[in-house]
């Protein structure tokens, strides 16, 4: 769902318009995509469980602020951010199982 983002920030032009239409500048793109880019290299590199402990909640912040931005927007989304927060959740009990069995 993040590299969706990041792909459709980067190809869509309609993206500008919708973030500045839920009340953001539109500066803030090019920061968000760098910072999700980096988030998930730390997801998906493995390397440190700090980095991705970090990426998680990033992302966390990141999709409830989205939500809490959509419940003021002209004509709210409120299906992408939960749907992307709830597999983000998903992600990290999966991750977190999974490296509490194997450590």
């Amino acid at each position: 769902m993040m590299l969706a983002t990041i792909g459709n920030s980067i190809f869509n032009p309609e993206f500008a318009k919708r973030f500045s239409e839920i009340g953001f500048p539109i500066y803030l793109i090019f920061p968000l995509k760098t910072a999700n880019t980096l988030g998930l290299i730390a997801i998906w590199s493995n390397k440190s469980q700090v980095l991705k402990e970090w990426a998680y909640s990033g992302f966390s912040f990141l999709l409830l602020l989205a939500f809490l931005a959509e419940l003021n927007a002209p004509v709210p989304d409120y299906i992408s951010p939960p749907l992307a927060l709830l597999l983000i959740i998903t992600s990290y009990i999966f991750w977190k199982k999974k490296y509490i069995t194997v450590a």
